[in-house]
């Protein structure tokens, strides 16, 4: 039975690099989206998401379903938000939120009306929502080694980012590691973004940063086992996603996501830390 179940991953290639390209994402993107979920800076991804569409839509229509161009172009314009929305946030009255919200709403408009402006509205669903079972060796190779830079940089930024998760004034005032944390963790995100765009399209590709993230809060209370945890939801979820999807013919992307959405909700009610056992347990503080 097994066998049967596993069949499509051993027959079909393209199976094999969806798989493989969702399991180096599920390493990458979850740890990040921890972090961005206890910066309270969830919907941040989902900003971002959409910030890097008008770079990664000029690159489509540049180049075609070119790997490097895409993904040149979304890095550039994903920057380009983060470098702006920090400078008018530094230099003006408005919040870092609010001005981030402002420019990645112009960049959602202006990367739809690039598109749409030649006619291709195929083309438009496949940057929104992505072809996970398009993936190449190229693009799975990509992934692997956005998955290789992520894990060495939050390896290296750990400390700093808990210490600024946890109080981001005392960071600043004792170290000069703050701005570097804090920048080259959004460069992580767009990176981790532009990756997910490659398989997920730009308005899924959170989906699986902040999913997996969310979902661990409700099985455990430390940071590095949280971390983990996330990863293997990540992992299963794809998997099941992608089964999903070859049996019943549904689109793969949103397979997944509804996948590890389907996990989350029953995690909400089941974990340890949910809504039916956090009522009976006190509540403890998170642990780095």
């Amino acid at each position: 039975m097994f066998e049967e179940l596993w069949l499509p991953f051993t027959e079909f290639a393209f199976m094999q690099h969806a798989l493989l390209g969702c399991l180096a994402l599920s390493i990458s993107a979850p740890p990040v989206g921890v972090f961005l979920m206890l910066r309270r800076m969830s919907l941040t991804g989902d900003a971002m998401a959409h910030a890097i569409l008008p770079g990664a839509a000029l690159g489509y229509l540049v180049s075609g379903l070119s790997l490097g161009a895409m993904t040149i172009g979304g890095l550039l314009a994903g920057l380009a938000v983060v470098a702006a929305s920090g400078l008018v946030a530094r230099t003006t009255v408005l919040r870092e939120d609010t001005s981030l919200a402002a420019f990645y709403l112009l960049s959602l408009a202006l990367g739809v009306v690039i598109i749409s402006s030649q006619g291709r509205n195929v083309d438009l669903l496949h940057v929104l929502f992505g072809s996970v079972l398009a993936l190449d060796t190229t693009a799975v190779a990509f992934l692997a080694g956005v998955a290789a830079v992520t894990v060495v940089a939050l390896t290296l930024l750990y400390r700093p980012l808990v210490l600024e998760c946890l109080d981001p004034a005392f960071l600043r005032s004792v170290s000069r590691w703050s701005p570097v944390a804090h920048y080259g963790f959004l460069a992580l995100l767009v990176l981790n973004l532009v990756a997910g765009f490659q398989a997920l399209g730009t308005l899924l590709a959170v989906g699986m940063m902040i999913l997996p993230a969310a979902t661990a809060r409700f099985w455990v209370r430390e940071l590095r086992p949280m971390l983990a945890v996330a990863v293997a939801f990540s992992a299963l979820g794809s998997t099941i996603g992608l089964w999903l999807s070859y049996q019943f013919e549904w689109p793969s992307g949103p397979a997944i996501v509804l996948t590890l959405g389907g996990v989350y909700l029953l995690s909400v009610f089941v974990g340890p830390r949910g809504a039916v056992r956090s009522r009976r347990v006190p509540a403890h503080h998170l642990k780095a």
